[in-house]
């Protein structure tokens, strides 16, 4: 049992982050632990970090090698007369170059190496060689209980390590993975209105089933949208990833949306032609909201700005199903998300210079939503 609190995955980067400043600013000497099932998203984070700070990764998985592997070859100094030992080339050694050193699946690595391993967790060196100062140590692994192979951490060991446990969040998984990667939005769509659907490791583990859904599998999954045109062959494969009975759900939710969700049409259509494109179902409203964000660029925006706010009136202006729908929540969200989009890459002019945007802020200022 890991008893630190749950954190989404996107929650673990930034505290990451935060302890690489620390680190490199405040002086703090620490090494960090990510515990979390299979696919939750362990490795993506840290190759976040490592992109973000500008470091070179080394990335090395634990049940791969041997002590020696990390403590170097012997080498008898005649000469001398005495041992030397040679440092293997998958240990940082530039001080003058940020690094982060990942030891991947520190928990299934078998007990022989672990003690190898603890001191370049806790003193930061292996033998004679030492890390430099502008190495940040990242360990990932998973738990017994995740179904994985994975020994007891014990306290020597976890007694040299900052723990986080990472939890599967639809939203925190949606906002900063789904959307910056720019998933298949069948994908986003689904996962929205189905959110339990994006970690079903511990109900397939109950029900002694292989396959489960995860964060890596949805990323799988929206690949093979587009990367297998025939319907009959991407539905074999997609059921081999998620099993049978949510693909089966998921296939009748894509086929929808790819049906009715016209993209290319609505950014091309004029502000009064488009009512007629917009698609009669939730999932559809909610694929096209995001897709629009992920295809957001400088020359589409003032369309998509106008977009999201006539998809907020449908109720009004076409009756059922659309009355039915919670089309301002949905907007408002979708305004959100475009909105931190567009504060990222610079475009607050567009937003600015928008019509759209500036009744849609002066309706919300007048109902007394800011």
């Amino acid at each position: 049992m890991v008893n630190a609190p749950n954190i989404p995955t996107g929650q673990a980067y930034e505290l990451l982050l935060a302890g690489w400043k620390a680190q490199t600013e405040g002086g703090l000497c620490a090494s960090w632990m990510l515990h979390g099932r299979p696919g939750i998203g362990k490795t993506e984070i840290v190759q976040a970090l490592a992109d973000r700070i500008g470091a070179r990764l080394y990335d090395l998985r634990l049940t791969t090698i041997e002590p020696q592997d990390l403590r170097g070859l012997p080498f008898f100094d005649m000469e001398a007369q005495r041992t030397i030992w040679f440092r293997p080339e998958d240990l940082p050694d530039d001080p003058a170059t940020p690094s982060v050193l990942f030891l991947d699946e520190l928990t299934a690595a078998p007990p022989q190496l672990q003690p190898t391993v603890y001191g370049l967790l806790q003193e930061r060196r292996v033998g004679r060689h030492r890390l430099p100062a502008s190495c940040f140590v990242v360990a990932a692994g998973n738990m017994v209980e995740d179904g994985a192979i994975a020994y007891e951490m014990g306290t020597a060991l976890s007694d040299r390590l900052i723990h986080l446990h990472l939890t599967a969040s639809a939203e925190d998984w949606l906002k900063n993975y789904a959307l910056p990667h720019a998933l298949d939005p069948a994908v986003i769509a689904f996962i929205r209105t189905r959110p339990e659907a994006l970690d079903t490791t511990e109900e397939a583990l109950r029900r002694g089933e292989m396959i489960a859904c995860t964060p890596r599998s949805w990323a799988r999954v929206s690949q093979i949208m587009t990367a297998i045109p025939k319907r009959e062959l991407r539905n074999l494969a997609i059921a081999g990833v998620l099993g049978e009975a949510v693909a089966a759900e998921f296939r009748l939710i894509s086929e929808e949306i790819a049906a009715t969700v016209q993209i290319e049409a609505m950014l091309e259509a004029q502000s009064g032609n488009r009512l007629s494109l917009y698609p009669a179902s939730l999932h559809g409203m909610t694929a096209l909201v995001f897709a629009l964000i992920t295809r957001a660029e400088v020359e589409t925006l003032p369309a998509i700005i106008e977009i999201m706010a006539e998809l907020r009136d449908l109720g009004a202006k076409r009756g059922a199903p659309f009355n039915a729908m919670p089309l301002a929540e949905l907007g408002t969200h979708g305004f959100e998300l475009l909105l931190a989009k567009a504060l990222e890459q610079g475009w607050e002019e567009v937003f600015l210079n928008s019509p759209a945007y500036a009744e849609y802020a002066a309706e919300r200022e007048a109902a007394g939503l800011g």
